[in-house]
């Protein structure tokens, strides 16, 4: 065999583990949007059953991060990946880190939510986590999705989404701080709702962390604790 001819096929096996943990990290991030989505959906309905379904399930979200984990420490052994292919690994190996904690905040939704199904409903159906939860919701898919495409602009346009949710976070804590001053008796019930929204606003921050992942595999550059300005990025 040819020195070229091995160089072509050792590339080619790169690309293809490449490829391979790329499609790994993907499957990790659409698992944990349905665990989101599922943990948000057992509140709103005062499911208890799919809310203890949720939380039990977290360990599918902890066995994909160990096998993606084992599989880049594969690769940056065997491979001793350089430039960009280092960095794509640096990136990944963060990202599941962040993916997995929401699948931990997923689970403790679940399990607030099964307790909130054993206590009086309002009638909003908990209208502030759902929303809450349709705000996160869309920011943790728009960030999978700006992974998928590794698109900058994307996940700059994701990431300062953090704010509002942020905004949602402190109303609902001021609310509910409200309610329970007004209603001694409800002081379980909304410091649950409290609880469940601080995961939320959780989940929001990974997957702000996340879009900065995307953004330090495509240009290199590290933008976290710098203002999420797609031109400022640009200046240096």
């Amino acid at each position: 065999m040819e020195a070229s001819d091995f160089t072509g096929h050792i590339s080619r096996r790169f690309n293809r583990d490449i490829e391979d943990l790329r499609n790994s990290v993907l499957a990790m991030g659409g698992l944990v949007e349905n665990q989101l989505s599922k943990a948000v959906s057992a509140i709103i309905s005062g499911d208890s059953e799919l809310g203890l379904r949720v939380a039990n399930d977290d360990y599918m979200v902890n066995d994909l991060e160990v096998s993606i984990d084992e599989e880049c420490g594969r690769i940056l052994v065997t491979r001793a990946p350089a430039a960009g292919d280092l960095r794509l690994i640096v990136a990944i190996l963060k990202t599941i880190t962040d993916l997995e904690r929401i699948g931990d905040e997923a689970e403790k939704i679940g399990y607030l939510a099964s307790q909130l199904a054993a206590m009086d409903r309002p009638s909003d159906s908990y209208v502030e986590l759902r929303n809450l939860g349709d705000q996160v919701s869309m920011m943790l898919k728009s960030a999978i999705d700006a992974l998928a495409r590794l698109d900058v602009d994307a996940a700059f346009d994701v990431a300062r989404q953090d704010e509002r949710v942020d905004e949602e976070y402190d109303a609902i804590t001021r609310q509910c701080i409200a309610r329970m001053m007004e209603d001694p008796l409800s002081i379980k019930r909304f410091m649950n709702v409290t609880w469940a929204a601080r995961s939320l606003e959780r989940i929001g921050d990974h997957a702000k962390n996340i879009c900065e992942y995307v953004i330090y595999m495509v240009q290199g550059r590290d933008v976290r604790h710098t203002q999420m300005d797609p031109e400022l990025s640009k200046e240096e």
